[in-house]
């Protein structure tokens, strides 16, 4: 039971972590851009975060309300994060969150591959965004092979005779 806690706090951190940080987003892309121009980096990462980093300044000043698109996807991470607890509680009867979760991970590779360059993202971006799908998807592996060696002692429905 401490291993599966374990790793659903290491899922869910990373929920959480990935949530919040949508909300500071032409902070962090400003840091990044910074930081990219003062280190050894890929020319085109470079070009492409300062895209990034210009297309959120402007946006957000000529249509600030667009961000908010940024907060309700800040918002479900933090609220998806909070249906880890009927795993922490009882991880046998709520196995099924942790099956969804997995194929909710699994489910980022072809939105990446699909979304991605329609909305014209660089080929080479796709396995950053697909690598979120996959690093999720490790913990919660481990975690259901964990569940499924746990008894399952939740009360059965008794059928009249």
């Amino acid at each position: 039971m401490k291993a599966i806690r374990a790793w659903l706090v290491v899922f869910v951190v990373g929920l959480v972590l990935s949530g919040v940080t949508a909300f500071p987003l032409v902070s962090e892309v400003r840091l990044l851009a910074w930081v990219l121009h003062r280190v050894p980096a890929p020319d085109a990462l470079v070009t492409f975060i300062d895209q990034v980093r210009e297309g959120l300044i402007v946006t957000g000043e000529n249509y600030p309300f667009l961000a908010y698109g940024t907060d309700w996807l800040a918002f479900a991470h933090l609220v998806i994060a909070m249906a880890f607890v009927g795993p922490w509680r009882d991880p046998v009867r709520n196995v099924w969150v942790i099956e969804w979760a997995m194929l909710c991970c699994l489910a980022i590779i072809p939105l990446a591959l699909i979304a991605g360059p329609i909305r014209g993202l660089p080929w080479w971006w796709l396995p950053v965004d697909i690598s979120f799908g996959v690093f999720g998807l490790v913990p919660l592996v481990i975690v259901r092979r964990l569940i499924k060696r746990l008894p399952d002692t939740s009360p059965r429905p008794t059928t009249p005779a």
